[in-house]
């Protein structure tokens, strides 16, 4: 349904610590219209340029907590809202090259009074800073 709005034009970069690139992040949003429960964000997937990114390799944080996807499934005190863009790392050392990357976020959500997973997804071009 928002599918279009999953992936935020903004906030595409590289992440680096202790002076070495670890890996990229980029924002995105849930595609249902209400929040959501940490724990109802079943997947969220990633891909760059085609390739799928590790389960393991993903975090996201929220309110100044990042989660893996695996901590999300018992995080019950924390909400994902409508509308909020939401950060989500990769960890890939070395990150990505400067240029245009196409980028695809895919989430599964476990919504309470549906009888099936809701998958959106949303792919963008996006370019990565020099």
């Amino acid at each position: 349904m928002f599918d279009k709005y999953i992936i935020c034009e903004d906030g595409f970069q590289n992440v680096s610590e202790g002076g070495q690139v670890v890996g990229f992040q980029l924002m995105a949003r849930l595609p249902y219209y209400r929040g959501l429960g940490v724990s109802m964000v079943e997947d969220l997937g990633v891909k760059i340029d085609s390739d799928p990114v590790a389960r393991e390799a993903i975090r996201v944080t929220l309110h100044g907590r990042t989660y893996t996807l695996d901590e999300m499934e018992v995080e019950y005190d924390d909400r994902w809202e409508f509308g909020e863009p939401g950060v989500v790392t990769v960890l890939q050392p070395g990150g990505l090259t400067p240029g245009a990357h196409t980028v695809e976020v895919s989430p599964q959500l476990r919504v309470s009074y549906l009888p099936f997973i809701l998958k959106g997804r949303d792919v963008k071009t996006l370019t990565l800073a020099a």
